[in-house]
């Protein structure tokens, strides 16, 4: 039985709809009237939660040239640039939980994790690059909240090593299948690996965070057990970002919540006949009629009796052949719909 989770009130699992995460990020480029604007947007669009990202640079990274692929600046001007302060982050939680969201932000060191203790996050969301970072993770563990963890560019060796650790402190936690390429293109976001996770760790809870452009992979990720659908969110494509191509909009966002909601309904349980569907079968369903008058004593042939709607007989189509041959008791006329106590 797979474990669900719990971030503060909302319950994540498979018995539940999809938990989706609007990615924010650092989408707003280090202004905070942008992140608030993504913020109403998300939240007009039917979002329950956002999700930050939280760099103290100084003790993330030391000061260096790396340029990432969807990027034209190094990580480190980037991340100085991008940056928010602690004040910011307050106020924007703040914010957050005013419109009745949840708040969920991305550690990038044990520095941005204490200001996250600080300011008193519910539960965590640890970035693939951080999923190989065990003393980070142990680190995060001791605080004792929800964590939903992305895998990409982990080996299932590197996922099960963090599982370890986050069941040696009892953490309830959620793992993520990624594809780290920006924008992923839809032959590498491997939806099957969905499968894979649940093979391999059960009882866990499993979700997909997706850099493809659009919706469809998510949606397709539901009915293989996602139960947390994660994307990049900007109010606005045009402007600038490295993350804004890959990151859906307000419409985008009430789509896939909408969609998902839907999905979710739509999988239902075994396919066992239901009622509603009896009502149908009133009408649609065939029962055997006479097609002409048949007199006592005849027998029953394919000449005076065939299969016709509406289902409302004694003897539905599919027992047809069983009567062929059978000698009448009694006088029926046609279009009568034959009885059990009408033959021998």
């Amino acid at each position: 039985m797979i474990e669900e989770i719990k971030i503060g009130s909302r319950k994540i699992g498979p018995k539940f709809p999809p938990f989706i995460i609007p990615e924010i990020g650092i989408n707003h480029n280090g202004d905070y009237n942008k992140a608030k604007k993504m913020i109403r947007d998300a939240h007009a669009s039917g979002a329950e939660c956002v999700k930050f990202q939280c760099h103290i640079v100084d003790d993330e990274m030391i000061e260096n040239s790396v340029v990432p692929p969807n990027a034209k600046e190094s990580i480190w001007k980037m991340m100085k640039r991008c940056s928010l302060s602690k004040k910011e982050d307050v106020s924007l939680k703040k914010y957050v939980e005013k419109l009745g969201m949840i708040y969920l932000s991305t550690p990038f060191s044990r520095s941005a994790v204490d200001r996250l203790e600080e300011i008193g996050v519910i539960a965590y969301k640890i970035g693939s690059g951080e999923c190989n970072n065990f003393p980070l993770l142990e680190y995060v563990a001791t605080k004792g909240k929800p964590i939903i963890l992305s895998t990409g560019m982990n080996t299932i060796s590197d996922v099960s090593k963090a599982i370890k650790i986050f069941k040696k402190t009892k953490t309830k936690f959620a793992i993520l299948h990624v594809t780290s390429q920006y924008p992923t293109s839809y032959e590498n976001v491997r939806l099957r690996a969905l499968s894979d996770l649940k093979n391999r760790f059960p009882n866990i809870v499993i979700g997909l965070s997706d850099h493809s452009i659009g919706n469809y992979t998510c949606f397709a990720g539901i009915p293989l057990g996602a139960c947390i659908l994660e994307k990049h969110f900007t109010s606005n494509k045009k402007w600038k970002g490295s993350d804004i191509p890959i990151s859906i909009d307000p419409d985008e966002l009430r789509d896939l919540i909408q969609g998902s909601n839907s999905i979710f309904k739509a999988l239902g349980k075994k396919g066992n006949v239901l009622q509603e569907e009896l009502k149908v079968a009133k009408f649609a369903f065939s029962c055997v009629v006479a097609i002409k008058n048949i007199s006592k004593g005849q027998k029953l042939s394919s000449e005076n009796i065939w299969v016709k709607r509406p289902g409302t007989g004694e003897i539905y189509a599919e027992n047809y052949n069983k009567i062929l041959n059978k000698t009448t008791k009694i006088d029926i006329k046609k279009n009568t719909q034959l009885k059990w106590n009408m033959f021998e």
